[in-house]
């Protein structure tokens, strides 16, 4: 279970919140009317909670865009209740670089997951050439580019296209996403020199299609293979473009006047995605434990958090959450809805009032899970409470 330490809440209207705080926590685009997407799940991000080091995300991984269909694949997005963890202080790592790994790598500003540029698949599985996910599964992507995976995570591994005006080349792109070692992902265009200067222009990778017709342990290309399709097909050239090996650069932005280091989501002059796509290779900076892996981005909040809160929706007071399955076996799940206030207690009791589990500093948008395998058939109930507000439902048993 999930343990939490006492947090406040601050609600202060948007136009202060943007002057004090920084864009790791006012880039994020929040669900402030309950629309929902892709099968009626709520969609964008839910919630942002911050503390003086860190930025928590909580979000479905649904875009309020329409998304679909997805061509010979057969998967359905799903709510992956997520809660990213995002460093507020970046820094760079001079150590042992973390690789760019498979699975979320980061998440777009709409709570959607970034993938990387692989499919997970090599030739013939020996893991020397690693296929292009653009080339090999670019098919089955929705004309915003993405599409879900066999767990139900709907993700775009190229440039988002319904998520920014990519045909807008004379402003800076804004902020789409951060990875998860704590720096910003722009669309494809910025100031021409890095400290903030000349004109707009797209960033181009630094990323040649090799010319060569042979690939050393690997198939030759032909039209079953053709240059591209695989990864170790794009050779980096120093110079050749305007960023480095992991597809970013250090420069100055609207959003960092002092300057950060940034990855691009790059494309060419079509609009189409260019390799890399995203970030490459390996982190920028240290990137921190929760999020990465099979089942990252569920991160426990253990440390005093304050909601932000863009001044159009205010904090509720009352608790509305929602129980499934219900009837219950062997586990139940509760969600509170986003804006209720935090750090409440969660208490179980039997048909004659025993407490016989507690829970405290419960959060909004976070689902938290219950082990009902040893208590024994029958009805209970579950109460969650703060000071001032209390909600109670009956949970039933079965075996």
């Amino acid at each position: 279970m999930k343990k939490f330490l006492f947090t406040s809440i601050c609600i202060l209207p948007s136009y202060f919140l943007l002057a004090q705080l920084g864009p790791e926590i006012t880039s994020w685009i929040i669900n402030t009317t309950g629309a929902t997407g892709y099968g009626n799940i709520l969609s964008n991000i839910q919630q942002v909670q911050y503390s003086t080091n860190n930025v928590y995300v909580s979000a479905t991984c649904i875009p309020s865009y329409n998304i679909g269909p997805w061509t010979g694949n057969p998967n359905i997005p799903s709510n992956q209740n997520f809660v990213y963890k995002i460093t507020r202080t970046p820094v760079q790592n001079t150590g042992t670089p973390t690789n760019v790994g498979m699975g979320h790598i980061g998440v777009w500003s709409n709570g959607v997951s970034i993938f990387n540029v692989s499919d997970g698949m090599s030739y013939n599985n020996q893991g020397i050439w690693n296929r292009n996910a653009y080339y090999w599964e670019g098919a089955s992507f929705d004309s915003c580019l993405g599409h879900p995976a066999p767990n139900g995570e709907y993700h775009h591994h190229v440039s988002p296209a319904c998520l920014y005006d990519e045909t807008d080349s004379t402003n800076h792109s804004p902020i789409i996403g951060y990875a998860f070692d704590g720096y910003p992902v722009y669309g494809g265009y910025a100031f021409t020199n890095t400290n903030g200067t000349g004109p707009i222009k797209r960033m181009k990778p630094s990323y040649v299609l090799s010319a060569a017709t042979t690939r050393t342990n690997g198939p030759a290309v032909n039209a079953t293979y053709p240059a591209g399709c695989f990864m170790e097909d794009y050779i980096y050239t120093v110079s050749s473009g305007d960023l480095d090996d992991r597809n970013g650069r250090f420069c100055v932005t609207p959003e960092y006047p002092a300057g950060t280091y940034a990855y691009f989501a790059t494309i060419d002059a079509p609009l189409t995605p260019s390799f890399p796509y995203t970030f490459y290779k390996t982190y920028y900076g240290i990137v921190q434990a929760g999020n990465i892996g099979p089942t990252g981005g569920h991160n426990v909040i253990s440390e005093p958090v304050t909601t932000y809160n863009t001044g159009i929706t205010e904090i509720k007071s009352e608790i509305n959450f929602f129980l499934y399955p219900n009837p219950a076996t062997d586990y139940l799940m509760f969600f509170i809805e986003s804006y209720t206030e935090n750090n409440m207690k969660a208490e179980f009791f039997n048909a004659v009032g025993e407490i016989i589990f507690l829970q405290n500093f419960v959060q909004p948008s976070v689902s938290y899970t219950v082990d009902m395998s040893k208590f024994p058939a029958g009805l209970y109930f579950l109460k969650l409470s703060n000071e001032t507000s209390s909600s109670t439902k009956k949970v039933v048993v079965a075996r």
